[in-house]
Protein backbone atom coordinates (compact mmCIF):
# COMPACT_ATOMS: atom_id res chain seq x y z
CA UNK A 1 0.00 0.00 0.00
CA UNK A 2 1.33 3.12 -1.17
CA UNK A 3 0.91 6.45 1.25
CA UNK A 4 1.04 10.03 0.58
CA UNK A 5 1.07 12.49 3.58
CA UNK A 6 -0.05 16.26 2.71
CA UNK A 7 1.58 18.25 5.23
CA UNK A 8 4.64 17.92 6.78
CA UNK A 9 4.06 19.41 9.88
CA UNK A 10 4.28 18.19 13.72
CA UNK A 11 1.72 15.79 12.99
CA UNK A 12 2.53 14.71 9.31
CA UNK A 13 6.28 14.27 10.38
CA UNK A 14 4.90 11.78 12.97
CA UNK A 15 3.16 9.32 10.77
CA UNK A 16 6.24 9.10 8.59
CA UNK A 17 8.35 8.29 11.66
CA UNK A 18 5.77 5.73 12.75
CA UNK A 19 5.34 3.92 9.83
CA UNK A 20 9.17 3.59 9.33
CA UNK A 21 10.14 2.79 13.25
CA UNK A 22 7.24 0.39 13.86
CA UNK A 23 7.12 -0.90 9.86
CA UNK A 24 7.70 -4.68 11.20
CA UNK A 25 4.71 -4.30 13.16
CA UNK A 26 2.72 -2.48 10.66
CA UNK A 27 3.30 -4.73 7.87
CA UNK A 28 2.86 -8.19 10.04
CA UNK A 29 -0.73 -6.80 10.96
CA UNK A 30 -1.74 -5.94 7.58
CA UNK A 31 -0.51 -8.26 6.03
CA UNK A 32 1.18 -6.17 3.39
CA UNK A 33 4.03 -3.10 3.96
CA UNK A 34 2.26 0.36 3.92
CA UNK A 35 5.15 3.10 2.30
CA UNK A 36 4.82 6.35 2.44
CA UNK A 37 5.54 7.56 -1.65
CA UNK A 38 4.91 11.24 -1.27
CA UNK A 39 5.19 13.85 1.23
CA UNK A 40 3.28 17.39 -0.16
CA UNK A 41 4.88 20.46 1.56
CA UNK A 42 5.27 24.06 0.56
CA UNK A 43 8.81 23.92 2.29
CA UNK A 44 11.97 21.86 0.72
CA UNK A 45 13.41 19.35 3.33
CA UNK A 46 17.54 18.50 1.74
CA UNK A 47 18.62 16.93 4.78
CA UNK A 48 15.33 14.54 5.20
CA UNK A 49 16.44 10.77 4.62
CA UNK A 50 14.34 10.40 1.47
CA UNK A 51 14.43 13.84 0.21
CA UNK A 52 12.84 12.69 -3.12
CA UNK A 53 9.67 12.01 -2.06
CA UNK A 54 8.64 15.54 -0.92
CA UNK A 55 6.27 17.07 -4.11
CA UNK A 56 4.77 20.71 -4.32
CA UNK A 57 2.16 19.64 -6.76
CA UNK A 58 -0.86 17.97 -5.22
CA UNK A 59 -1.56 16.45 -9.30
CA UNK A 60 1.35 14.26 -8.80
CA UNK A 61 -0.20 12.42 -6.18
CA UNK A 62 -3.91 12.50 -7.59
CA UNK A 63 -2.88 11.31 -10.50
CA UNK A 64 -0.84 8.24 -9.60
CA UNK A 65 -2.88 5.02 -9.29
CA UNK A 66 -0.70 3.36 -6.42
CA UNK A 67 -1.40 5.84 -4.16
CA UNK A 68 -4.48 4.23 -2.46
CA UNK A 69 -4.21 6.26 1.04
CA UNK A 70 -4.21 10.38 1.33
CA UNK A 71 -3.01 11.19 4.84
CA UNK A 72 -4.13 14.66 5.55
CA UNK A 73 -2.36 16.72 8.45
CA UNK A 74 -2.03 20.19 6.83
CA UNK A 75 -5.22 21.55 9.06
CA UNK A 76 -7.36 24.61 7.90
CA UNK A 77 -9.79 24.28 5.69
CA UNK A 78 -9.10 26.48 2.90
CA UNK A 79 -6.88 23.65 0.80
CA UNK A 80 -7.85 20.76 3.00
CA UNK A 81 -10.94 20.59 1.75
CA UNK A 82 -10.35 20.90 -2.06
CA UNK A 83 -7.26 18.35 -1.66
CA UNK A 84 -9.79 15.81 0.66
CA UNK A 85 -12.61 16.37 -1.98
CA UNK A 86 -10.49 15.64 -5.22
CA UNK A 87 -8.54 12.37 -2.99
CA UNK A 88 -11.74 11.07 -2.24
CA UNK A 89 -13.35 11.89 -6.14
CA UNK A 90 -10.43 9.90 -7.08
CA UNK A 91 -11.45 6.89 -5.09
CA UNK A 92 -8.36 7.35 -2.64
CA UNK A 93 -9.29 6.78 0.97
CA UNK A 94 -8.55 9.34 2.90
CA UNK A 95 -6.91 9.98 6.91
CA UNK A 96 -7.21 13.36 8.62
CA UNK A 97 -6.69 14.90 12.12
CA UNK A 98 -8.28 17.80 11.02
CA UNK A 99 -11.26 18.90 13.23
CA UNK A 100 -12.16 21.43 11.63
CA UNK A 101 -12.50 20.45 8.42
CA UNK A 102 -14.31 17.30 9.89
CA UNK A 103 -16.51 19.29 11.84
CA UNK A 104 -17.60 21.46 9.17
CA UNK A 105 -17.31 19.22 6.01
CA UNK A 106 -17.47 15.54 7.39
CA UNK A 107 -20.75 14.89 6.18
CA UNK A 108 -19.97 16.11 2.82
CA UNK A 109 -17.24 13.61 2.64
CA UNK A 110 -18.89 10.54 3.63
CA UNK A 111 -21.46 10.63 0.74
CA UNK A 112 -18.43 11.03 -2.12
CA UNK A 113 -16.14 8.53 0.35
CA UNK A 114 -19.18 6.47 -0.79
CA UNK A 115 -19.90 6.84 -4.11
CA UNK A 116 -16.59 6.25 -4.60
CA UNK A 117 -16.14 3.19 -2.44
CA UNK A 118 -13.38 4.52 -0.38
CA UNK A 119 -13.40 5.77 3.39
CA UNK A 120 -13.37 8.70 5.09
CA UNK A 121 -11.21 8.32 8.44
CA UNK A 122 -10.46 10.98 11.43
CA UNK A 123 -9.98 8.89 14.45
CA UNK A 124 -6.71 11.48 15.13
CA UNK A 125 -9.56 14.36 15.04
CA UNK A 126 -10.61 14.11 18.66
CA UNK A 127 -8.39 13.39 21.45
CA UNK A 128 -5.28 12.83 19.99
CA UNK A 129 -4.03 9.93 20.49
CA UNK A 130 -7.01 8.30 22.88
CA UNK A 131 -8.74 6.09 20.68
CA UNK A 132 -12.51 7.37 21.45
CA UNK A 133 -14.00 7.87 17.84
CA UNK A 134 -14.16 4.02 16.49
CA UNK A 135 -15.05 2.59 20.30
CA UNK A 136 -17.99 5.23 20.35
CA UNK A 137 -19.43 4.42 16.53
CA UNK A 138 -18.49 0.48 17.31
CA UNK A 139 -17.68 -0.92 21.10
CA UNK A 140 -20.95 1.16 22.66
CA UNK A 141 -23.09 0.12 19.83
CA UNK A 142 -25.36 -1.21 22.10
CA UNK A 143 -26.00 1.56 24.25
CA UNK A 144 -28.40 4.53 24.00
CA UNK A 145 -25.66 7.42 24.74
CA UNK A 146 -26.88 9.14 27.28
CA UNK A 147 -24.12 11.99 27.31
CA UNK A 148 -20.54 12.84 26.25
CA UNK A 149 -18.48 15.38 28.92
CA UNK A 150 -14.72 15.97 28.06
CA UNK A 151 -11.86 18.02 28.47
CA UNK A 152 -10.39 17.24 25.02
CA UNK A 153 -8.24 20.71 24.90
CA UNK A 154 -4.44 19.70 26.55
CA UNK A 155 -3.67 23.66 25.90
CA UNK A 156 -6.78 24.61 28.19
CA UNK A 157 -6.46 22.17 30.40
CA UNK A 158 -2.65 23.06 31.20
CA UNK A 159 -3.36 26.34 31.55
CA UNK A 160 -5.98 25.78 34.18
CA UNK A 161 -3.85 23.28 36.11
CA UNK A 162 -0.76 25.89 36.27
CA UNK A 163 -3.72 28.11 37.65
CA UNK A 164 -4.47 26.19 40.32
CA UNK A 165 -1.30 24.11 41.33
CA UNK A 166 0.87 27.29 40.96
CA UNK A 167 -1.37 29.89 41.36
CA UNK A 168 -0.11 31.87 38.32
CA UNK A 169 -2.59 34.42 36.59
CA UNK A 170 -4.71 33.13 33.17
CA UNK A 171 -2.07 35.65 31.03
CA UNK A 172 1.41 34.30 33.05
CA UNK A 173 0.00 30.58 32.12
CA UNK A 174 -0.84 30.98 28.87
CA UNK A 175 2.99 32.36 28.26
CA UNK A 176 4.51 29.49 29.78
CA UNK A 177 2.28 27.33 27.25
CA UNK A 178 2.99 28.79 24.25
CA UNK A 179 7.10 28.90 25.78
CA UNK A 180 6.50 24.75 25.84
CA UNK A 181 4.68 24.64 22.43
CA UNK A 182 1.13 23.93 24.07
CA UNK A 183 -0.34 26.69 23.17
CA UNK A 184 0.07 29.06 19.28
CA UNK A 185 1.42 31.78 18.77
CA UNK A 186 -2.29 33.11 18.71
CA UNK A 187 -4.24 31.00 21.21
CA UNK A 188 -7.85 32.28 20.30
CA UNK A 189 -9.02 28.93 19.07
CA UNK A 190 -8.07 27.20 22.41
CA UNK A 191 -8.55 29.72 24.58
CA UNK A 192 -12.21 31.04 23.52
CA UNK A 193 -13.11 27.89 22.95
CA UNK A 194 -13.68 26.75 19.36
CA UNK A 195 -11.30 24.26 19.37
CA UNK A 196 -13.52 22.03 22.46
CA UNK A 197 -16.43 22.97 20.42
CA UNK A 198 -15.44 21.30 16.84
CA UNK A 199 -14.31 18.24 18.99
CA UNK A 200 -17.57 17.91 20.74
CA UNK A 201 -19.41 18.51 18.00
CA UNK A 202 -17.83 15.40 15.76
CA UNK A 203 -18.60 13.24 18.77
CA UNK A 204 -21.84 14.43 19.26
CA UNK A 205 -22.90 13.43 15.16
CA UNK A 206 -21.45 10.49 15.54
CA UNK A 207 -23.95 9.70 18.42
CA UNK A 208 -27.14 11.17 16.80
CA UNK A 209 -26.02 10.13 13.41
CA UNK A 210 -27.14 13.66 11.96
CA UNK A 211 -24.80 16.41 11.54
CA UNK A 212 -24.01 18.77 14.68
CA UNK A 213 -23.42 22.31 13.77
CA UNK A 214 -20.77 24.33 15.73
CA UNK A 215 -23.22 27.65 15.11
CA UNK A 216 -25.91 25.79 17.19
CA UNK A 217 -23.44 25.12 20.25
CA UNK A 218 -22.99 27.84 22.80
CA UNK A 219 -19.65 28.45 23.11
CA UNK A 220 -17.53 30.01 26.29
CA UNK A 221 -13.79 29.91 26.54
CA UNK A 222 -11.28 30.22 29.71
CA UNK A 223 -9.92 33.84 28.97
CA UNK A 224 -12.10 35.74 31.80
CA UNK A 225 -11.42 32.87 34.48
CA UNK A 226 -8.87 34.51 37.36
CA UNK A 227 -6.87 32.97 40.09
CA UNK A 228 -9.94 33.79 42.55
CA UNK A 229 -12.52 31.88 40.44
CA UNK A 230 -9.48 29.23 40.65
CA UNK A 231 -9.03 29.92 44.15
CA UNK A 232 -12.72 29.34 44.94
CA UNK A 233 -13.55 26.21 43.37
CA UNK A 234 -10.53 24.86 45.56
CA UNK A 235 -11.82 25.95 48.65
CA UNK A 236 -15.32 23.85 47.46
CA UNK A 237 -12.71 20.96 46.34
CA UNK A 238 -13.24 21.31 43.16
CA UNK A 239 -11.31 22.52 39.97
CA UNK A 240 -12.38 24.60 36.90
CA UNK A 241 -12.15 22.72 33.71
CA UNK A 242 -13.03 23.54 30.54
CA UNK A 243 -15.56 20.98 29.20
CA UNK A 244 -17.39 19.92 26.12
CA UNK A 245 -20.92 18.39 26.95
CA UNK A 246 -23.08 16.61 24.74
CA UNK A 247 -26.73 15.42 26.53
CA UNK A 248 -28.73 13.21 23.99
CA UNK A 249 -32.74 13.21 24.48
CA UNK A 250 -35.27 12.38 21.91
CA UNK A 251 -33.18 12.44 19.09
CA UNK A 252 -31.76 15.67 19.86
CA UNK A 253 -28.43 16.65 21.51
CA UNK A 254 -27.74 19.44 24.03
CA UNK A 255 -24.24 20.42 23.70
CA UNK A 256 -22.22 23.16 24.75
CA UNK A 257 -18.74 24.71 25.55
CA UNK A 258 -17.81 26.08 28.84
CA UNK A 259 -15.86 25.97 32.41
CA UNK A 260 -17.42 24.59 34.88
CA UNK A 261 -16.69 23.40 38.50
CA UNK A 262 -15.71 19.83 38.87
CA UNK A 263 -15.31 17.99 42.22
CA UNK A 264 -11.71 16.87 42.98
CA UNK A 265 -12.24 15.88 46.82
CA UNK A 266 -13.35 12.73 48.15
CA UNK A 267 -15.73 11.03 45.55
CA UNK A 268 -14.81 13.20 42.92
CA UNK A 269 -16.16 13.27 39.35
CA UNK A 270 -14.23 11.32 36.65
CA UNK A 271 -12.77 14.47 34.95
CA UNK A 272 -11.91 15.70 38.06
CA UNK A 273 -8.35 14.68 38.27
CA UNK A 274 -7.13 15.02 35.18
CA UNK A 275 -4.25 17.79 34.60
CA UNK A 276 -1.60 19.25 32.84
CA UNK A 277 -2.28 18.44 28.80
CA UNK A 278 -4.25 15.56 29.29
CA UNK A 279 -7.28 15.09 28.00
CA UNK A 280 -10.40 12.88 29.30
CA UNK A 281 -13.64 12.11 27.71
CA UNK A 282 -16.21 10.39 29.47
CA UNK A 283 -19.48 8.72 27.98
CA UNK A 284 -22.43 7.46 29.94
CA UNK A 285 -24.29 4.58 28.17
CA UNK A 286 -28.00 3.45 28.99
CA UNK A 287 -26.55 0.05 29.52
CA UNK A 288 -22.70 -0.05 29.73
CA UNK A 289 -22.87 3.53 32.61
CA UNK A 290 -19.62 5.42 32.77
CA UNK A 291 -16.88 4.72 30.34
CA UNK A 292 -13.92 7.06 30.56
CA UNK A 293 -11.22 7.71 28.04
CA UNK A 294 -7.80 9.06 29.36
CA UNK A 295 -4.52 10.11 27.75
CA UNK A 296 -2.80 12.58 25.31
CA UNK A 297 -4.60 14.44 23.62
CA UNK A 298 -2.52 15.87 21.34
CA UNK A 299 1.06 16.00 20.57
CA UNK A 300 3.19 14.73 17.71
CA UNK A 301 3.31 11.12 18.34
CA UNK A 302 0.17 10.40 20.45
CA UNK A 303 -1.71 12.29 17.19
CA UNK A 304 0.26 10.21 14.60
CA UNK A 305 -0.18 7.11 16.42
CA UNK A 306 -4.28 7.38 15.80
CA UNK A 307 -3.66 8.50 12.12
CA UNK A 308 -1.51 5.80 11.26
CA UNK A 309 -4.21 2.90 13.01
CA UNK A 310 -6.71 4.55 10.87
CA UNK A 311 -4.06 3.76 7.90
CA UNK A 312 -4.33 0.12 9.30
CA UNK A 313 -7.58 -0.44 9.11
CA UNK A 314 -8.05 0.90 6.01
CA UNK A 315 -5.46 -1.41 4.36
CA UNK A 316 -7.33 -3.85 6.01
CA UNK A 317 -10.66 -3.11 4.84
CA UNK A 318 -10.09 -0.77 1.77
CA UNK A 319 -13.78 -0.17 0.92
CA UNK A 320 -16.06 1.96 2.15
CA UNK A 321 -17.53 1.07 5.35
CA UNK A 322 -20.64 2.78 6.92
CA UNK A 323 -19.54 2.95 10.43
CA UNK A 324 -18.94 7.04 10.64
CA UNK A 325 -21.62 8.70 8.49
CA UNK A 326 -23.96 11.50 9.55
CA UNK A 327 -26.35 13.38 7.54
CA UNK A 328 -27.20 17.14 6.90
CA UNK A 329 -30.05 17.71 9.33
CA UNK A 330 -32.29 20.22 10.66
CA UNK A 331 -33.25 20.45 14.60
CA UNK A 332 -30.70 18.06 15.87
CA UNK A 333 -30.05 20.30 19.12
CA UNK A 334 -31.95 21.74 22.01
CA UNK A 335 -30.98 24.29 24.01
CA UNK A 336 -28.23 23.27 26.81
CA UNK A 337 -30.04 25.72 29.22
CA UNK A 338 -32.96 23.86 30.04
CA UNK A 339 -30.33 21.23 31.27
CA UNK A 340 -30.07 21.05 34.91
CA UNK A 341 -27.80 20.98 37.42
CA UNK A 342 -26.36 22.54 40.46
CA UNK A 343 -24.21 25.98 40.09
CA UNK A 344 -21.72 27.67 42.08
CA UNK A 345 -22.02 31.37 42.51
CA UNK A 346 -19.97 33.89 43.44
CA UNK A 347 -21.65 37.41 44.52
CA UNK A 348 -20.69 40.58 46.85
CA UNK A 349 -21.30 39.84 50.33
CA UNK A 350 -23.81 42.19 51.08
CA UNK A 351 -26.32 40.41 48.61
CA UNK A 352 -26.29 37.41 50.88
CA UNK A 353 -29.47 38.61 52.27
CA UNK A 354 -31.30 39.09 48.24
CA UNK A 355 -29.15 34.97 47.15
CA UNK A 356 -30.67 33.24 50.38
CA UNK A 357 -34.44 34.09 49.46
CA UNK A 358 -33.83 33.19 45.79
CA UNK A 359 -31.65 30.70 45.84
CA UNK A 360 -31.39 28.67 48.97
CA UNK A 361 -31.16 26.02 50.38
CA UNK A 362 -27.09 25.78 50.11
CA UNK A 363 -25.34 22.78 49.50
CA UNK A 364 -21.85 24.65 50.11
CA UNK A 365 -21.22 28.87 51.61
CA UNK A 366 -18.35 30.20 52.36
CA UNK A 367 -16.97 33.95 52.94
CA UNK A 368 -13.92 35.72 51.80
CA UNK A 369 -12.38 38.95 50.57
CA UNK A 370 -15.74 41.28 50.76
CA UNK A 371 -17.58 38.08 48.70
CA UNK A 372 -19.43 35.01 49.16
CA UNK A 373 -19.60 31.65 47.40
CA UNK A 374 -22.07 28.90 47.06
CA UNK A 375 -23.64 25.93 45.53
CA UNK A 376 -27.20 26.17 44.46
CA UNK A 377 -29.72 23.49 44.84
CA UNK A 378 -30.14 21.71 40.78
CA UNK A 379 -31.77 23.73 38.46
CA UNK A 380 -31.66 24.79 35.03
CA UNK A 381 -29.43 27.65 33.64
CA UNK A 382 -32.37 29.67 32.05
CA UNK A 383 -34.03 29.74 36.03
CA UNK A 384 -30.63 30.52 37.93
CA UNK A 385 -30.32 33.30 35.28
CA UNK A 386 -34.02 34.48 36.12
CA UNK A 387 -33.76 34.13 39.72
CA UNK A 388 -29.68 36.00 39.45
CA UNK A 389 -31.15 39.20 37.24
CA UNK A 390 -33.29 39.50 40.73
CA UNK A 391 -30.37 40.00 42.71
CA UNK A 392 -27.09 42.58 42.54
CA UNK A 393 -23.60 41.60 42.85
CA UNK A 394 -22.99 38.32 40.61
CA UNK A 395 -19.38 38.18 39.88
CA UNK A 396 -19.46 34.56 38.31
CA UNK A 397 -21.39 31.62 38.26
CA UNK A 398 -20.60 28.10 37.05
CA UNK A 399 -22.69 24.90 36.34
CA UNK A 400 -20.93 21.97 38.73
CA UNK A 401 -20.12 18.75 38.24
CA UNK A 402 -20.01 15.59 40.92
Amino acid sequence: MKVAIIGYGVVGSGVYDILKENRGGIERRCGQSVDVKYVLDIRDFPDHPEPDIFVKDFGVILSDPEVGIVVETMGGVRFAYDYTKSALEAGKTVVTSNKELVARHGHEFFEIAKKHNCRYLFEASVGGGIPVIRPLARCLAANEIESVTGIINGTTNYILTKMYRDGQSFDAALSRAQELGYAEKDPAADVDGADVCRKIAILASIVLGKRVNCADIPTKGIRNITTADVEWAESAGFAVKLLGRAVFRDGRAGVSVEPAMVRTAEDAHPLGNIWDVYNGILVEGNMVGRVMFYGRGAGKLPTASAVVGDIVDTVRQPDYGEEFSWAEAEGTTFDPAELESEFFVRMKKTALPAAEKALAPFKFIAERNGEIGFITPAMSEAEINKRLSETDGVINKMRVYR
